[in-house]
């Protein structure tokens, strides 16, 4: 096994200092050298120019000389460069870290509490309250990290993807992170990607982490970005053309001459929502926008590398792209997306129309900025200026507003700024510096559950009940320009390109296109610091779980394979339509117990459509006839001893990362999970956990399964990569279908199947 990961780069004592001042862990290292050797390698062995995406990948070849290499067909063994966890699921992974009975991590790996912090008040009370409620969690958290060599960033700090692109994110840098929106650092020249817990633990541990070769989708930026049209239009538009898995099992690439019309932090907006596209993760070629936000976050020797070997961190001319789409910026238009899914597109000039052709609710109720996806100093500073303008005429806004810094150092700088104050000066609240309403930590009071109301929101993802629990909310995602424009305005129907507004005096007025600064003229100010760097020494470290702990449960291994094939396995809920992992293990309150498998598998599927009913948290329970909640049945069921199956729809699992959802299943006595189509992230997770994700060969398969079957899965003896399975599905009248099943699993995938998991077979090999 691999425990250090030894790239090295020889530069200066000064450049050498620089790192030690920064936030980087021991062993960090950054070899262009390296990278640019395995590179030439490939290239000779295909005989073909290079896609950026593909130089920064096959770059971190574990084995460039003799690894299998085909685009959407061979799965890579990679060695990436460092790991990043979010305090959510960090627990997961450092718990089953704990499990592997390794020392130390053999990458550069962090921690951030960006997850854990609700949005009640403002940021200060909030973060106060945060520590108290979740002191146990944090504890577990910075111990582990402390013991086991991983860096520790405090409640507080920030979101995890905006201190990676402030911090770790580098031009050429392969880094895996165990939430979806990792892509953010694709902004900056990165490969980031998006993984569960049981990924990371493998980096963590040394092991290739394994990804299958994904293909090439190309995106070429002509013209450039003016007016009220900005970085977040362009993923919107994508996201309207490409759907919610136009992405999967794609890398994102985009090019051309309109790249350099985009700052830093505008293209890893971009990249950041490539995840609701499916996408494995999305990047810009290294430019000079990207080297003066190095510069500007204090990495001038990491940009002046960067320029050295600039030809390994473009694409080749001549490369080959799966499929091209072009988008001149020229010409793109303000967009809005949603309610309810965030491909759903619309030019923000025409939502008020299709909204009331749909009964959508026209006012808007609350208006919220920030987010991982847009909170830099660019994006505060525009919607500043908005807010001014309306501030000079008398108004504030209609709608209650709210903004999320993304990390201290950018709450510290729109701070002494004053972009804050004329914020709250308009009616905003600011909040703390965490993810808060994006992924549903909201205490909102404005609304009654049920009630049908609008948000408008700069966040990423706005599926149902997503932010506040309330499924009757029609959440829209945009721009912070225009979203503050809207909150202003209080209504949908407002397009402030042609819209005029009505000052305190009377007078009608226009607002002006938004201006912002890309980067503070004044550098960044680093605000308080709020990182714990692992002592060089921990053997004196404690980590503490308490046996009657709520929210924290050391891991028990799951049970390997029998030998046999699953036999009469019962339909546990039939899916209907969108499953997103909100719906399998949904996140808002439940996230106090991502520690504690036992106690968060009691949200199991309850967001899910049972195809039976139209109903949610409602099924039958077959051994005793009676409705109860799918986790409660889903106990009983294994109480009995009798294993189960799901049956879902298209793109089952697409959405957020997070392993539990996979886990949960696991952990209740499921056995399989059998849909028409998978989101990537999601079928890799339950790989891990010793599940069988499988696919109808003929999607028309799905109408065979009635919700009290009984599905047997044959050919397990001899389960192997490219061979389908057989499923006999049992119907209560006595007759049955056979059906066939695919899947993607390869030869290291069936080891985890048939050890039970990946962290099952880790163990057998030591």
């Amino acid at each position: 096994m691999r425990t250090q990961w030894n790239w090295r780069l020889h530069v200066s004592s000064a450049f050498k200092a620089k790192v030690a001042m920064s936030r980087f862990e021991p062993g960090t290292s950054i070899s262009y050298e390296k990278l640019h050797e395995n590179i030439d390698i490939v290239r000779k062995r295909l005989n073909r120019p290079l896609t950026l995406s593909e130089k920064i990948v096959y770059g971190h070849l574990d084995d460039p000389v003799g690894q299998d290499i085909a685009r959407g067909r061979t799965y890579l063994r990679l060695r990436p460069d460092r790991v990043a966890m979010q305090d959510a699921t960090a627990q997961m992974a450092m718990l089953q870290f704990i499990s592997s009975g390794l020392p130390k991590v053999a990458v550069p790996s962090t921690i951030h509490c960006d997850h854990l912090i609700e949005a009640q008040i403002g940021g200060v009370e909030d973060l106060k309250r945060a520590k108290e409620v979740n002191q146990e969690v944090y504890n577990f958290l910075a111990t582990a990290g402390a013991k086991y060599g991983v860096g520790f960033w405090k409640p507080g700090s920030g979101i995890i993807h905006q201190i990676i692109l402030e911090n770790y994110a580098y031009p050429g840098v392969l880094l895996i992170g165990t939430d979806s929106h990792t892509p953010n650092g694709g902004g900056l020249g990165s490969i980031c990607i998006g993984v569960g817990g049981a990924d990371a633990v493998d980096v963590m541990a040394g092991i290739p982490w394994e990804l299958k070769c994904p293909n090439v989708i190309g995106v070429k930026l002509t013209g450039s970005l003016s007016g009220w049209t900005s970085p977040k239009d362009v993923i919107l538009k994508v996201a309207g053309i490409l759907t919610v898995k136009g992405g999967t099992g794609a890398i994102v690439e985009y090019h051309g001459p309109g790249v350099d019309s985009i700052s830093c932090t505008g293209m890893a907006t971009i990249c950041n929502m490539g995840a609701e596209i499916g996408a494995t993760t999305s990047v810009f070629p290294y430019n000079h926008r990207m080297k003066t936000y190095l510069n500007k976050t204090g990495r001038a020797d990491i940009a002046a590398l960067a320029d050295e070997h600039k030809d390994d961190l473009i694409p080749d001319k001549g490369c080959k792209y799966d499929q091209v789409i072009e988008i001149n910026l020229s010409e793109l238009k303000p967009h809005i997306n949603g309610p309810f899914t965030p491909d759903l597109a619309h030019p923000v000039s025409e939502i008020g129309a299709v909204a009331e052709k749909n009964g959508w609710p026209l006012e808007v109720k609350v208006g919220l900025i920030g987010s991982c996806t847009n909170s830099s100093y660019e994006d505060m500073g525009r919607a500043a200026s908005l807010a001014k303008q309306a501030l000079d005429k008398g108004l504030k806004c209609k709608a209650a507003f709210t903004v999320t810094p993304g990390s201290e150092q950018i709450r510290a700088t729109i701070e002494r700024d004053g972009f804050s104050k004329i914020l709250r000066d308009v009616g905003g609240v600011v909040l703390a510096n965490a993810c808060g309403p994006c992924i549903g930590q909201w205490d909102r009071k404005d609304v009654k559950k049920g009630e049908k109301n609008t948000i408008v929101t700069s966040y990423n993802r706005n599926f149902t009940s997503r932010n506040d629990a309330n499924p009757a909310t029609h959440a829209f995602v945009t721009s912070p320009e225009i979203v503050t424009a809207m909150a202003i305005a209080g209504t949908l129907k407002f397009d402030p390109e042609t819209d005029y507004l009505t000052a305190a005096n009377g007078e009608k007025f226009k607002l002006e296109p938004p201006n912002g600064d890309e980067l503070p003229a004044r550098d960044f100010d680093p605000g308080q610091d709020t990182y714990q760097h692992p002592p060089a020494e921990s053997g004196s470290v404690m980590v503490d779980v308490s046996p009657t702990s709520t929210r924290l449960q050391l891991l028990e291994p799951f049970d390997k394979w029998n030998g046999k094939d699953l036999e009469d396995l019962q339909v546990l809920i039939k899916v209907k339509g969108k499953c997103t992992t909100d719906h399998i293990s949904a996140a808002g309150p439940w996230l106090k117990f991502r520690g504690h498998l036992d106690n968060i598998s009691n949200n199991m599927l309850i967001g899910a459509i049972n195809i039976e009913n139209d109903a949610v948290n409602k099924i039958k329970n077959r051994l005793t006839g009676e409705y109860g909640g799918v986790p409660d049945v889903a106990r009983h069921y294994k109480a009995n001893g009798l294993s189960w199956v799901v049956v879902g729809d298209d793109n089952y699992g697409e959405g957020s990362s997070r392993e539990h959802a996979a886990l949960e299943p696991r952990h209740l006595g499921g056995r399989v999970i059998l849909v028409k189509s998978f989101a990537r992230i999601h079928e890799t997770n339950l790989k891990k956990q010793g599940m069988l994700p499988l696919t109808f060969a003929d999607p028309t398969d799905y109408d065979k399964i009635r919700p009290d079957d009984k599905i047997s899965i044959t050919g397990l003896a001899t389960f192997a990569p490219g061979k389908p399975l057989k499923g006999v599905v049992k119907h209560g009248d006595g007759s049955q279908d056979i059906i066939t099943l695919n899947h993607t699993f390869n030869e290291n995938q069936v080891e985890w199947f048939h050890a039970g998991s990946a962290l099952n077979r880790m163990k057998e090999l030591q």
